[in-house]
């Protein structure tokens, strides 16, 4: 994300949306007044969609945002995203994805099923990355199968793995920033080894943002809306 001889960006990620657009807006421009005018770039974590009221909403402003930073906000795939693809397939998968709280997205985009969804945003969803390594950091949905190396992940694992990831405390070379699994306190988790900035935006908690400065591992703030 950064050239070389320019210093490294600031770096933002946030936790899970779930289709609220609102704080979405009000941290992404936390984020912006934080940075300064300084290099900054973004990465969100997955699940964009689902459970709150602006899912559609969501997905436009995450795609004009991508084009407005060219290149300096990375969108991961999470589970929401693998199970709406899903019901795109195929009619058989729509109890799955209904009952995860597509029937929200749906509404919001004014249609009766996942196959009347508009093909630029079907495209956009399968294009998402599983996940993004800078070096440092290494930003999934769900997590990692401890026992795999990084770069021989399995793709289910990605978005949806809880155990025995959540309990592992080995060391796994970079610090692993995640969503997926709610944090009802509303307050970001950090171990040594991982950091999980789902802070349950989808049931009334606040949308969080970690801050990374530089070749710093561990987030220097967290910012919420």
């Amino acid at each position: 994300m950064a050239g070389p001889g320019h210093p490294p960006p600031i770096l933002y990620a946030i936790g899970d949306i779930h289709g609220w657009l609102r704080k979405l807006r009000r941290l992404v421009a936390r984020c912006e007044q934080d940075a300064g005018g300084a290099p900054m770039s973004f990465v969100f974590v997955g699940d964009y969609i689902d459970r709150g009221p602006e899912s559609h909403a969501v997905v436009e402003y995450l795609i004009d945002l991508q084009a407005r930073y060219e290149g300096r906000a990375v969108c991961l795939k999470g589970n929401h995203e693998m199970l709406l693809l899903a019901a795109v397939a195929s009619s058989a998968n729509d109890a799955h994805w209904l009952m995860n709280g597509g029937d929200t997205t749906l509404e919001s985009y004014r249609v009766n099923t996942a196959r009347e969804l508009p093909s630029a945003h079907v495209a956009w969803f399968r294009s998402l990355p599983f996940a993004y390594d800078d070096g440092i950091r290494f930003f999934v949905h769900a997590g990692i199968d401890p026992a795999r190396p990084l770069n021989r992940q399995d793709e289910h694992d990605l978005v949806w793995i809880r155990e025995p990831f959540l309990s592992n405390q080995r060391d796994h070379g970079r610090l692993i920033v995640h969503g997926h699994t709610p944090l009802r306190s509303g307050q970001p988790e950090l171990r040594p080894n991982r950091l999980n900035i789902d802070t349950a935006a989808a049931f009334g908690g606040p949308l969080t943002a970690a801050v990374f400065a530089g070749d710093a591992r561990e987030p220097v703030r967290f910012l919420q809306a």
